[in-house]
């Protein structure tokens, strides 16, 4: 492994030159920034099959295995036929809570329907390079026009229900309507049926599968290491972007309350969320537009200083943030990568201890951080 400089990185991704996992200074001399491979298309998440392996989705449609030791990658065939529409297409991906056992491959997509597009999950077992038996497990209805704001992440939680985050497609008012699935954190079982302790199964006016709502467009969310809390992230209006710890049948306030500003007038969008008490209010905000994706807390012990600290990519500032965490509460921010100009997409600890990192871009990269040799 060689080490260059910051500028033939670039040149090298650019060029589409790859020869092994190629290492750079950083800003901060704690870390070196490895290419792990590259020329993804629009990438959108990654999950690790084991130490050596990688899934990696792109957002045109495509599902990839990749060799973290090497940069080689081959197609998984089987996924679904996804909607490519602005913002929609194939999403996230996780592997069920026994996945070694059952072999079952999460997705979440855009689909196309009779009055437009929804958010889909669905699964399929992995079978080498293909995905067996897929299955469609449930579709946040309804299907409306426009390719905006599909959410969409996938967590199993330690008991193993599925979170789902589902924006508002653009129809903010939704996000306060239980009677449909937009602007909502859903919960499921693992096969797409309800939880019969889901906080509004009993309400004939409500969607089943919702578990929290008032949210926006999240496009993160993770589980706390040691106290197992979901926590999540979700765009806001030129600005006012959030961080949440979603709970049963709470309300997060969308567009009630928000922090944002109107994208006509730059006015506000009602009062601030600690104004209200019937809606929970962030744990933590941007005022100037930040446009958060991907999430994680560090659990390895390449950076033993890092651990249990929250990192989350910037669309908008191009840079990946570092959130130091005590219980609920956000204590400290701390920006990595700035010189990079890169928009983050999807940020994952490795089974190795590094930070992994999906830049979107039409020729992208897969990268890695790695402590300083």
């Amino acid at each position: 492994m060689r080490t260059i400089a910051r500028t033939a990185l670039r040149l090298s991704i650019a060029a589409g030159v790859l020869g092994g996992c190629v290492a750079v200074a950083a800003e901060n001399p704690s870390y070196q920034v490895e290419l792990v491979s590259e020329g993804f298309e629009h990438p959108w998440a990654l999950t690790f099959l084991n130490e050596r392996e990688a899934l990696v989705t792109e957002r045109p449609g495509r599902l990839s295995r990749v060799d973290v030791t090497t940069g080689e990658r081959q197609t998984i065939e089987g996924i679904p036929e996804v909607a490519v529409v602005n913002q929609g297409g194939l999403l996230d991906v996780a592997l069920h809570p026994d996945f070694e056992e059952t072999r079952w491959v999460y997705l979440s997509y855009a689909g196309a329907g009779e009055g437009g597009y929804a958010t889909h999950v669905g699964r399929g077992r992995l079978d080498g390079n293909y995905l067996e038996d897929f299955e469609v497990i449930h579709v946040a209805t309804p299907f409306t026009g426009g390719g905006q704001h599909f959410g969409s992440r996938l967590v199993f939680d330690a008991e193993g229900y599925l979170f789902v985050t589902v924006g508002d497609r653009g129809d903010r008012d939704r996000s306060q309507q239980l009677g449909n699935h937009q602007g909502t954190t859903l919960r499921l079982h693992e096969d797409g049926r309800i939880p019969a302790d889901n906080p509004f199964v009993d309400r004939e006016d409500a969607k089943p599968a919702i578990y929290s709502y008032g949210h926006r467009n999240a496009q993160g969310m993770t589980l706390h290491p040691e106290t197992g809390v979901l926590w999540q992230h979700e765009h806001g209006p030129r600005g006012g972007d959030e961080v949440n710890l979603p709970r049963a049948g709470e309300n997060y306030g969308w567009p009630v309350t928000s922090y944002g500003r109107e994208y006509s007038d730059g006015s506000p969008i009602g009062p601030d969320p600690h104004e209200r008490d019937d809606m929970v209010a962030p744990v933590y905000h941007w005022h100037d537009s930040y446009a958060p994706s991907g999430m994680t807390f560090y659990t390895g012990d390449a950076f033993p200083e890092w651990r249990n600290d929250l990192f989350i990519g910037s669309l908008a500032r191009r840079h990946l943030t570092r959130l130091s965490v005590d219980g609920e509460a956000i204590t400290g921010e701390e920006t990595l990568l700035a010189d990079r100009r890169w928009r983050i997409r999807d940020v994952r600890t490795g089974p190795d201890g590094y930070l992994y990192l999906l830049v979107d871009s039409n020729d992208a990269p897969l990268v890695r951080l790695r402590p300083t040799e």
